[in-house]
């Protein structure tokens, strides 16, 4: 698996140069980007396929040292919370350790930065008590959007439980 770090990301991880991805596989990639959400250092993750995103709110500087575990449990927990069975969560969350790289594209970064957008639209549903942000996620992924994955419009939602069901 592979994580692309945006260049605010990099700098604020401290990260100097990165090495471009080479997963041929994009469903096995995400881009990763610090945004600010009422003030508090937040992780977006945007799957590159599908533009299924989620958020975590207000990290810690020990969650930014450890961002690829915090990464891996934050989606293990998203995608537990929108219902996904046990074995396929397992399937995208384990086995592999995450390699971070540059962002995966320009296409892919233009749809990241919309998935930031409806994020912002939807700030109202955070939930402040809780870095997971099950609601907020839910109104990004349910919302009608383009992806590099798949052709025309779609909720995010729905192409990743297809892109899970094509690895099962």
């Amino acid at each position: 698996m592979e994580l692309g770090l945006t260049i605010p990301l990099q700098r604020h991880l401290g990260i100097k140069a990165l090495p471009y991805g080479e997963e041929l596989d994009q469903r096995f990639c995400w881009d990763l980007h610090a945004i600010s959400l009422r003030g508090h250092a937040s992780l977006l993750a945007v799957h590159c396929h599908t533009r299924y995103a989620f958020v975590l709110y207000n990290l810690s500087r020990v969650d930014w040292e450890h961002l690829s575990d915090v990464f891996r449990k934050g989606l293990k927990r998203n995608l537990s919370a929108v219902g996904l069975p046990d074995e396929t969560v397992e399937l995208l969350c384990d086995g592999c350790q995450p390699l971070f790289t540059k962002t995966h594209g320009r296409r892919e970064a233009a749809f990241l930065n919309r998935a930031w957008n409806d994020v912002m639209a939807a700030e109202l549903a955070l939930d402040e008590s809780t870095q997971s942000q099950p609601l907020l996620d839910q109104l990004v992924n349910a919302k009608p959007s383009r992806c590099a994955g798949f052709d025309g419009l779609g909720a995010a939602a729905e192409r990743l439980a297809a892109v899970l069901r094509e690895l099962s």
